[in-house]
């Protein structure tokens, strides 16, 4: 699942580039799911959503909510994401833009994944990693 905050539009994911991330998922055995938030409100209320039984893996983009999410640690993501038992990885084109809280309270994802001016391939070397990720666990829980 793909969890997006907003962008501009410039910055958007494309539909042509989650299709192509889709047919990955795809070729790996996997489905994959953007679910597109309007606000930090939206975005925090779907991280609280997702559940492991129908969520084995998440990328994280929290588009233009970066600042309001620092300024705001009331809101909650914090928390959020600490009671998350989902695997996930921070997506980001702008370096400056990394969900650590101040006092750096909220639970590591596996990997922050930054292309300075290119979600595209933020995503796409994301995707890989959580695919290898699942796929790594898959054979470790068949063993």
């Amino acid at each position: 699942m793909i969890i997006q905050g907003p962008h501009a539009t410039t910055r958007s994911i494309s539909g042509e580039l989650l299709n192509h991330l889709q047919q990955l998922a795809h070729a790996a055995g996997r489905t994959l799911e953007l679910c597109p938030c309007g606000g930090l409100r939206d975005f925090v209320a779907r991280v609280r959503a997702v559940k492991p039984q129908s969520t084995e893996f998440m990328l994280l983009d929290p588009g233009e909510l970066t600042q309001e999410v620092q300024g705001h640690p009331e809101a909650g993501l914090g928390d959020a994401l600490d009671e998350l038992d989902t695997p996930y990885i921070e997506v980001h084109d702008d370096t400056v833009a990394t969900l650590e809280t101040r006092d750096g309270s909220h639970s590591a994802p596996l990997a922050t994944i930054i292309i300075n001016g290119d979600l595209g391939t933020s995503y796409q070397i994301a995707l890989g990693i959580a695919l290898r990720q699942l796929s790594e666990d898959g054979v470790a829980a068949a063993a």
